[in-house]
């Protein structure tokens, strides 16, 4: 058995670590009268990047980086660098795993899961945070975005994963319908929708079963997996 986990919002609370850094980051911006990107936060317009690929594979830096050059094409690295550290340093400190994470990761184990992260953005933004997380040893294969140049938008991290674990049996858990969701359904596995984070409200088209957390999550897989062995027997 394959379980494919998603990080952000599944594992642990990026929108709201997220959320405090871009008010940190406003609240500097009007400081320094840099109104026009107030406004482009305000208004929301970051959400664009949520169906370009090119965005999947990039940390909130160079996210950042792109703004800023495209709202102030004569700004000054150091200041680029200074909002990019704000929004970091920000970032990290409220940084935290939900507290189901590890009861879930340790209840796959128990079942003899293989566990695969597969998850989007850059390769150095994403080794950060399952570094500072501790959690890089649940994981029997990590696939990353940035690494292998394919956003979750696609099928092809997903297939990549089962295809390195060799196993029939999948579930994929995660967050965003349109990306983790579409992936099982893609590689005809069974998709577990954790209703939490950035997403939560979204419509959901393409989840086998919805969940308000991961202790729910783990209770289908347990269930899935009784119901496959009376199957057999």
């Amino acid at each position: 058995m394959l379980v494919i986990v998603d990080l952000d919002d599944t594992l642990c609370n990026t929108w709201e670590a997220g959320k405090s850094a871009l008010i940190k980051l406003m609240i500097h911006l009007i400081r320094k009268g840099r109104f026009r990107l107030v406004k482009y936060l305000l208004l929301g317009k970051y959400r664009s990047f949520e169906s370009i690929k090119r965005y999947h594979l990039l940390g909130p830096g160079e996210l950042i980086k792109d703004v800023l050059l495209a709202l102030y094409p004569d700004i000054e690295r150091a200041e680029v660098r200074e909002m990019v550290e704000l929004v970091e340093g920000d970032f990290f400190s409220k940084l935290r795993l939900y507290p189901d994470a590890l009861p879930f990761l340790r209840g796959l184990k128990e079942l003899g899961a293989k566990v695969a992260l597969v998850t989007d953005s850059s390769s150095e933004w994403q080794r950060k945070k399952i570094e500072r997380l501790g959690i890089a040893g649940y994981f029997d294969d990590i696939i990353i975005s940035g690494e292998t140049g394919h956003s979750k938008l696609e099928p092809h991290n997903f297939v990549l994963a089962v295809e390195r674990s060799g196993e029939d049996r999948v579930y994929v858990v995660g967050d965003r319908d349109d990306t983790d969701m579409m992936g099982a359904k893609a590689i005809g596995a069974v998709g577990i929708l954790v209703r939490r984070g950035y997403f939560r409200n979204r419509i959901v088209r393409n989840a086998d079963y919805t969940v308000k957390d991961l202790f729910e999550a783990l209770k289908v897989i347990r269930s899935e997996e009784g119901n496959k062995g009376r199957a057999e027997a």
